[in-house]
């Protein structure tokens, strides 16, 4: 009941054409208004290189990260093999990003086209982004008006690594930090079928 599939979920990807980089930004406006749904994301592999040839999922590494903060589910799951997440520098974001939310805004969206979504956890005063695109690459400016007025966030950047496409070198990611507040604007680049998604840490 916390998890119900009862969509076209990530394994569709490995047997299949593969749900296209439109899905997951469609799913929001449709199947999660039921409540929340268990898409299995976290594959790091995107281009599934073990057992599946031909087959990818679809998306760069960077959205299957942000994919944890738009598609809501308490129980989530790590869907790549372990051997992909050990020394991965994206892996710290898997370890740090909570299902438990106490707030959560959605500070743009189209259906089928992107969404960009923040949530706060529950049991700290962090927060953290998921925004993803479809297709079509995207440049999204961000206000952080949603953080807390007055305190200081390590802002740690899970974005597409530059050139990038979900069809194209999508494993690559560019990951950075740096200090911001309520007063800050990010401006977000999404590769084609890509996404951003950053850990906002309360200092």
């Amino acid at each position: 009941m916390m998890s119900h599939e009862g969509a076209r979920g990530q394994e569709y990807n490995a047997w299949s054409e593969g749900n296209p980089p439109s899905h997951t930004a469609t799913i929001p406006f449709t199947r999660m208004l039921a409540g929340p749904m268990d898409f299995t994301p976290g594959v790091l592999d995107v281009g599934i290189s073990q057992g599946y040839e031909g087959r990818d999922v679809h998306t760069t590494a960077a959205k299957q990260l942000a994919l944890y903060v738009v598609l809501y589910s308490p129980i989530q799951m790590l869907a790549d093999l372990p051997e992909n997440y050990a020394g991965h520098p994206a892996f710290k974001f898997l370890q740090d990003i909570p299902v438990d939310w106490q707030d959560t805004k959605v500070l743009n969206a189209a259906i089928g086209e992107y969404m960009t979504t923040v949530r706060k956890n529950r049991h700290s005063e962090d927060w953290y982004l998921g925004s993803l695109t479809n297709e079509k690459p995207r440049t999204l400016k961000i206000a952080l008006s949603f953080l807390d007025p007055g305190a200081e966030y390590q802002a740690k950047i899970y974005a597409d690594a530059e050139g990038i496409t979900w069809n194209r070198n999508a494993d690559k990611m560019a990951i950075s930090q740096k200090t911001v507040t309520e007063q800050d604007t990010l401006t977000l680049q999404l590769a084609p079928g890509g996404g951003t998604a950053i850990r906002f840490a309360r200092q």
